[in-house]
């Protein structure tokens, strides 16, 4: 989520080659290859962004669905990354980016957001319920979050999507901070000199999660402003 400074953001590639995706027109794609006026591509990216919503809402057919599911996997995040990356925040393709992204990101990691969510949400809470996430889930139960959160902004309610996404990312949030203060727990304990302290904390990775926690602490606030928003109608 390049927009929300995010941590769990997919590394460009550079160097996929795309295919058209069903979902857009081809000339878009040209003019993404060669640049397009900031203006038109926002357009472009509020324009397909909201197609892309309705054409799936209004259809049954799976292999539809499955097709914009995995979109990322078959055309690239680069592209994806083109149309939508830069959007705002509270904005149509904005949050799709967020809640591609956020697939994405646990899809590939779903061994260590499993236990992350165990120290995040150690007891069931009403965030349990709400992300549709058991108390200790297994890196297959994260998978399958992943996708049903996605398919469901597509195929249910878009509102109730955001939230679960919103709940979500801050359960994972809170375990980071649980992690990052019992690796600074244990750095005091070893009775270690300031300078020294710093060291072992940094080369613990313990400062990345702070941050990664702070990102997706941020994006569960976008996925939650987004519901508001499109509740209301003014999620464009």
């Amino acid at each position: 989520m390049r927009a929300a400074g995010s941590g769990f953001a997919a590394a460009r590639s550079g160097a996929a080659r795309f295919t058209r995706p069903a979902q857009l027109d081809a000339a878009l794609i040209d003019q993404l290859s060669g640049g397009v006026d900031p203006q038109r591509l926002s357009d472009m990216s509020h324009t397909t962004a909201a197609s892309l919503l309705d054409r799936v809402h209004h259809t049954q057919d799976p292999q539809v669905v499955e097709r914009v599911l995995t979109l990322v996997e078959r055309e690239g995040v680069d592209l994806v990354a083109e149309l939508w990356s830069s959007a705002e925040s509270e904005s149509l393709p904005g949050v799709l980016w967020r809640l591609y992204m956020l697939r994405t990101w646990m899809r590939r990691n779903r061994e260590g957001i499993s236990r992350l969510w165990r120290l995040g949400e150690p007891v069931a809470t009403t965030a349990s319920a709400i992300a549709g996430v058991d108390q200790a889930p297994t890196e297959s139960d994260i998978a399958r979050t992943a996708d049903s959160i996605l398919s469901g902004a597509f195929t249910g309610d878009f509102a109730v999507a955001l939230e679960r996404a919103s709940a979500f990312c801050s359960v994972i949030s809170a375990g980071l901070i649980t992690e990052v203060k019992r690796r600074q727990t244990e750095s005091e304990r070893l009775g270690l000199s300031e300078s020294e302290a710093r060291a072992a904390l940094a080369n613990s990775g313990a400062p990345h999660m702070a941050k990664t926690a702070k990102s997706l602490a941020g994006t569960a606030k976008d996925f939650q402003a987004g519901a508001g928003l499109w509740r209301k109608g003014r999620l464009e």
